[in-house]
């Protein structure tokens, strides 16, 4: 019997440990580049992109750190001269997502800036609690007022909707036209959750389990996609190698639980400035979206309201419709992009 109660104890102990242990709040970890990239506007942490990533580009793109905050660093991917398209993706992924837009674009005449959100991707890890709306939006701003940015042409997804339109809404002249896909701009005013899944991440120590112990949410994400082919093993390694291996994994939860489940939700308040500001808009602009969206498919009539005289590209896309409709999106982008030269 104590030989029992022995085991029992020291299976509580372990149980104890293991659940401090993956819900630990996780640290900075601030990568290094190695040289420098001179740009009109300064000189800027050059990056060289390891062998799986390079192989995803052409040797045209340029890639490289723009230190935010003291230890804290986004990484940027960009390519092209010209007019400047400013780029957002989402949760999990990186700039990596928009490269095959990019590589459609007129990058004689174009050029396109993708950075990736901290705690993504090559830029910064942080711990879990600094993962707050308010947080990505002034980290990103601070990328657009670096580079000196005077207009921009925009485009965001999932997260990379609010976090983008955000940053600009804090540099409110910036923004010139849009192309507006899978993602939501209104604020909560009702307690709801995204999906269920969304719903059981939000409780501790589950969700750690779900997201870090149990599932590779990378590998997951094929499921989200209508041509579940489109999130191959390359496309796998670009977005979850910079995470997995970086020693701090925090960001995919941390961003899942960034998501308002209601009025009071923390993160409720930037989203209801962001809707400000998007009510205010009267540019060119143009939706794209992912009917097969078992995410945001649903959203596209809130975003119809929104951009009422958007002309509305309907595509059989999932979630991350940058990797399966690539030449809609980039059309959509030039078609903004000519309503706005012929001002």
């Amino acid at each position: 019997m104590k030989l029992f109660f022995a085991v029992v104890i020291s299976i509580f102990i372990l149980i104890i440990i293991f659940s401090f242990y993956i819900t630990r709040d996780g640290q900075i970890i601030t990568p290094v580049g190695e040289g420098t990239i001179t740009l009109d506007t300064g000189v800027y942490e050059n990056f060289p992109l390891p062998d799986y990533a390079a192989k995803m580009i052409t040797e045209n793109y340029k890639s490289y750190f723009i230190e935010v905050e003291p230890g804290l660093k986004v990484h940027i991917l960009e390519v092209g001269e010209g007019f400047p398209v400013f780029l957002m993706h989402g949760n999990p992924t990186s700039g990596f997502l928009y490269r095959k837009i990019a590589d459609k674009l007129p990058q004689d005449k174009v050029r396109v800036i993708m950075p990736t959100s901290i705690g993504l991707g090559f830029s910064s890890k942080i711990p879990a609690s600094q993962h707050t709306l308010s947080n990505h939006i002034r980290w990103i701003n601070k990328v657009l007022n670096e580079l000196q940015l005077n207009e921009v042409i925009y485009s965001g997804q999932d997260w990379g909707g609010p976090i983008g339109m955000g940053a600009l809404s804090q540099s409110p002249n910036l923004l010139k036209g849009a192309v507006l896909l899978n993602t939501v701009f209104n604020a909560p005013k009702e307690k709801a959750d995204l999906t269920s899944m969304h719903a059981r991440v939000k409780t501790p120590i589950l969700g750690e389990l779900l997201v870090e112990v149990i599932f590779n949410p990378f590998e997951q994400l094929a499921r989200v996609q209508g041509d579940p082919n489109s999130w191959s093993e390359d496309v796998v390694s670009i977005y979850s190698k910079p995470v997995l291996e970086s020693g701090n994994p925090k960001a995919t939860l941390s961003m899942m639980r960034m998501v308002p489940d209601g009025p009071d939700h923390p993160n409720a308040l930037a989203m209801r400035d962001i809707e400000k500001y998007v009510d205010t808009l009267q540019i060119p602009a143009e939706i794209v979206w992912g009917m097969q969206d078992p995410i945001l498919g649903g959203g596209l009539s809130a975003m119809e309201a929104k951009f009422p005289n958007a002309s509305v590209t309907k595509t059989q896309a999932g979630h991350f419709l940058q990797e399966e409709v690539s030449t809609e999106i980039a059309n959509a982008l030039i078609r903004v992009i000519d309503q706005i030269e012929k001002k």
